[in-house]
């Protein structure tokens, strides 16, 4: 991290996980324990615990994120929340592009990008996410499938609109399998993409930009990925469903 430079921020993606008493249970321990720090902290939760979250989370440091937004305003589109109808109740954050989004509903590059930037138009804070497969690091393709995604997801965006958007690394071989990029490999990639931001706008742009890191972070290898100067937060998976789990990924960007 660098937070001379840019925000450090610990978003947790609750994914499909969660009824609104069991939200209401986890956010009302998770409040005191994150309350002193003093790095971003995100909760992202299913739809029908948004408005649990908004008002649990009102006056706290704590805030609230969607997992996913369509990229129209309104329309024929059963199923979908449009970005207008987050912000109308005051969500501020929104997941787009997780790897469970492109692997299990057809999310595309392409759609990342219309989602982007309908999020950005709306007011929303993007937490972009991109990532490679094990095949594709097998086959030494990680760089320019990681920079190709970055290149697409941020077609047509302003470098204005460029400091509300997040990018998120999330090697997809590393999540919700127990299994982690080491500080090195992770600290790589978080610094491709940096460059890659950088060669799209400029310098200053991509020394601004949080860059979180994606893979099953967890207490334990928390303190040595946030150590690293291009890795500037986390989106918490199983972790964030757990507070003192949560809280403890907190507390080491806190001190990073």
């Amino acid at each position: 991290m660098n937070k001379t430079l840019r925000q450090a921020i610990i978003a947790g993606n609750w994914k499909m996980n969660k009824n609104r008493a069991e939200a209401k249970e986890l956010i009302e321990a998770m409040k005191p324990l994150v309350a002193d720090a003093n790095c971003g902290v995100v909760i992202c939760v299913p739809f029908t615990n948004l408005e649990t979250a908004m008002e649990l989370t009102e006056g706290t440091n704590i805030k609230v994120g969607a997992e996913n937004v369509h990229f129209e305003k309104s329309g024929a589109f059963t199923g979908e929340i449009s970005a207008d109808m987050l912000t109308e109740m005051g969500v501020e954050y929104v997941v787009i592009g997780h790897s469970e989004r492109r692997q299990y509903f057809g999310e595309t590059d392409h759609t990342v990008n219309l989602r982007t930037k309908a999020a950005v138009e709306a007011g929303l804070k993007p937490i972009v996410c991109v990532g490679e497969m094990l095949e594709d690091r097998e086959n030494g393709i990680t760089a320019e499938l990681v920079a190709m995604q970055v290149k697409l997801a941020l077609k047509d965006i302003t470098k204005e609109q460029l400091k509300n958007i997040v990018i998120a690394y999330e090697p997809v071989w590393a999540i919700g399998t127990g299994k982690t990029a080491t500080a090195d490999q992770a600290a790589e990639v978080c610094g491709l993409i940096r460059e890659t931001v950088a060669s799209i706008y400029d310098k200053e742009a991509a020394d601004a930009m949080t860059i979180q890191y994606g893979g099953s972070m967890n207490p334990k290898n928390a303190a040595e990925l946030l150590g690293k100067e291009d890795i500037d937060g986390g989106l918490i998976g199983g972790a964030s469903l757990k507070a003192p789990d949560f809280a403890a990924i907190v507390e080491a960007a806190t001190k990073g």
